[in-house]
């Protein structure tokens, strides 16, 4: 089948979206599909704009000279129009996060031409911003153009479903991982030790702080258990968080490690007891995925994407709020039983979402988009 992915960012810009789509197309390649990506972002310097080669995968670029090299193109239709009648594809995959104008932007285009398309929302949609796209299907006639939606979660869907009624069902297309990349032996801890870790883009959305203030609340809910946490990553919520660690005396508890590479995130992995993910609003929850193929048992809320593969009891604890997860976490410090047999299932157990299976939920998907192509 020849597959071309649209997506606003791409390497070398890093991210949920872009990683997730370039781990896609090379899987794609590699079982014999012939696969191209269109995006906005510029490559280095030898490569600003035109046409780019990334780990054997052609990429289009259309970046334009806007400030901040935002992902935008003022002429989104006419040159993706031009890049698929001189490259034709059997199906057009359009990546899209709340606020993606070029991945959008090429929606009409593909369609114009008469090309299936699939199109995958990689976000939630929250309050503020179903009515903006409800009223956008009103006007650009989304869910006529052809389109097929889909998201990265049930939660996901669910939100798009109520947002833009007439897109009929939204179908489901997990992010995928391969589960020997994460494997790691664990370096087993005191049992008056609980070791937490995190990775996370420290932002608002994140909600850096907010998993600080319940490491606090859980080591005081724990007598004689001695709760630590490495954060890994970094942002504009960092500081923030690194402010409150020093003024509560958090310091000995919670340290930040900024970026890591994945070798190194795998040795966090294997120093730690469990993962905590706090964000409320994510729509999948990749680095959650991640921990818990590592064989970490993962706490996250129960409204967040990442109920999708973590289930209460088996895969970690779910909680419905901030004091439910601070009550999880020292949970599973006073139970050890119940840490050890979450572990234990996680490390034996691969995640549904391997890429053997994500490929083939994402080939039947281009056919229901109305792709036929061998």
């Amino acid at each position: 089948m020849r597959i071309a992915h649209v997506s606003d960012c791409y390497a070398p810009r890093t991210g949920g979206i872009e990683t997730q789509v370039a781990a896609l197309a090379t899987r794609q390649s590699l079982a014999g599909e012939d696969v191209r990506v269109i995006t906005a972002t510029p490559g280095h310097d030898a490569v600003f704009s035109g046409d780019d080669v990334v780990d054997g995968i052609t990429v289009h670029r259309l970046a334009a000279r806007i400030p901040f090299e935002l992902p935008i193109h003022p002429r989104t239709g006419r040159e993706v129009t031009r890049i698929l009648s001189k490259h034709p594809v059997d199906v057009v995959h359009v990546h899209a996060g709340v606020v993606s104008p070029f991945a959008w932007g090429a929606i009409r285009a593909a369609t114009s031409l008469g090309i299936p398309t699939l199109v995958t929302v990689h976000s939630v949609w929250g309050a503020l911003a179903a009515p903006g796209f409800t009223s956008s299907d009103a006007v650009l006639r989304w869910s006529r153009w052809g389109a097929r939606l889909s998201a990265v979660s049930t939660v996901a869907a669910e939100r798009i479903a109520r947002a833009v009624p007439r897109a009929g069902d939204v179908l489901v297309i997990p992010n995928g991982i391969e589960p020997s990349d994460w494997a790691v032996e664990p370096v087993p801890a005191d049992a008056h030790h609980l070791r937490l870790t995190s990775v996370m883009r420290m932002a608002p959305r994140k909600r850096t702080l907010p998993l600080v203030r319940m490491i606090d609340t859980a080591s005081r809910l724990l007598d004689d258990v001695w709760v630590t946490a490495v954060l890994v990553g970094d942002g504009p919520e960092r500081a923030r968080a690194e402010k409150y660690v020093r003024d509560h005396g958090l310091a000995p508890r919670v340290r930040f490690a900024g970026r890591l590479s994945r070798p190194d995130i795998l040795r966090v992995f294997a120093l730690s007891d469990a993962y905590v993910q706090p964000s409320v609003k994510e729509s999948f929850g990749l680095a959650a995925l991640e921990a818990r193929t590592a064989g970490l048992p993962v706490v996250a809320r129960s409204q967040a994407g990442t109920s999708q593969f973590i289930h209460d009891g088996i895969h970690g604890l779910l909680a419905d709020d901030d004091a439910g997860m601070a009550e999880a976490i020292a949970r599973l410090g006073r139970d050890r039983g119940l840490l050890s047999s979450i572990a234990e299932h996680n490390r034996s157990t691969p995640p549904e979402d391997s890429w053997p299976n994500v490929l083939a939920v994402v080939a039947a998907a281009y056919h229901a988009a109305g792709a036929t192509g061998a």
